[in-house]
């Protein structure tokens, strides 16, 4: 990667992805974009930026073009709670957005990362250890977005030569930005309401285990993968990533270790209980350790000391 252009740059994962690979790259090479722009938004003032909407070819191909870009980032996405309340706009951001993405890298030698999800699983796909090559029925629109999303992508390779790349991420926890719509938001919300109120109401019940990884620790996934050898790459663009499994009741018990009063109770959504239902419980990366050497560097344990501490900081508390 040289030149990188980020869609969906203001969103949970680009907002920080931006700021860590100018780090890497040079703020001149990383080219930040979203549908709109956000005034006062360090994202925007700190380096270059375009307009971007993904449903609008001709402004992804402008983009690459003026800014001489050989990597797209391609974030701009619906998440899973969201997809389900409106599934025709999922539908065209997650796979007709990607579809102009990938046909404008096809026409300008673009290299393309997109993430799949462990939404593009379902009930019938092995629940404990999910295999990196299994089957995938999903039951929500936003999984059968990303089933359909990895399969563009392996088109594309194997048809044009364009170089995917991609992984399967599971729930990501950020002390940075609040997450958007997704099924396992309860997991960043819970240490916001842990250190500001004391008591969190989750929204999933006990004992729905799922897997999650620290922000970081996805940042440096995205930069280990696109700047792997690519001839050691035999599953590209849906790699299993995971760092974690675990209940709400065993992330509410690792915070309760550093803030003893702390009380969580429930309140089932049945929305995204079934969506979460659907997914697995945990998943096999042995493909993504193999291939390009993943390993992630934070554990429940680590991460929820590190997220504390970050975000008493941001909020201002002790």
């Amino acid at each position: 990667m040289k030149r990188i252009l980020i869609t969906g740059a203001l969103g949970q994962i680009g907002s920080e992805l931006t700021t860590y690979l100018r780090k890497i790259y040079g703020e001149s090479n990383v080219v930040a974009s979203s549908k709109n722009r956000e005034a006062g938004s360090k994202i925007v003032e700190e380096g270059p930026f375009a307009i971007v909407d993904v449903l609008d070819p001709g402004q992804i191909a402008e983009a690459v073009e003026k800014h001489e870009i050989d990597t797209i980032i391609h974030l701009a996405a619906i998440l899973s709670a969201v997809g389900e309340a409106n599934p025709t706009l999922a539908w065209k951001v997650n796979v007709e957005g990607l579809f102009h993405v990938l046909e404008v890298a096809r026409e300008k030698g673009c290299a393309v990362f997109t993430p799949s999800s462990i939404a593009a699983f379902g009930p019938s796909t092995p629940k404990d250890q999910t295999p990196q090559d299994t089957l995938q029925r999903p039951t929500t629109m936003y999984g059968v977005t990303k089933v359909s999303g990895e399969l563009l992508c392996d088109y594309y390779f194997k048809k044009f030569g364009v170089d995917t790349r991609g992984v399967r991420f599971p729930g990501l926890i950020s002390y940075e930005t609040l997450p958007g719509g997704g099924t396992t938001d309860y997991a960043v919300h819970i240490y916001y309401d842990a250190i500001q109120k004391g008591k969190f109401t989750c929204y999933l019940k006990e004992g729905t285990a799922m897997d999650m990884m620290y922000m970081p620790d996805a940042l440096d996934a995205i930069v280990q993968l696109m700047e792997a050898d690519p001839s050691r790459l035999i599953h590209r663009n849906a790699f299993n990533v995971t760092a974690m499994s675990f209940t709400p009741e065993k992330i509410y018990g690792e915070i309760q270790k550093h803030i003893p009063e702390f009380i969580m109770d429930y309140d089932v959504d049945p929305i995204r209980q079934s969506i979460a239902d659907s997914w697995p419980n945990s998943l096999d990366d042995s493909a993504a350790r193999e291939e390009w050497g993943w390993n992630p560097k934070y554990d429940l344990s680590s991460m929820t000391i590190d997220m504390l501490d970050k975000l008493r900081k941001k909020l201002g508390t002790k």
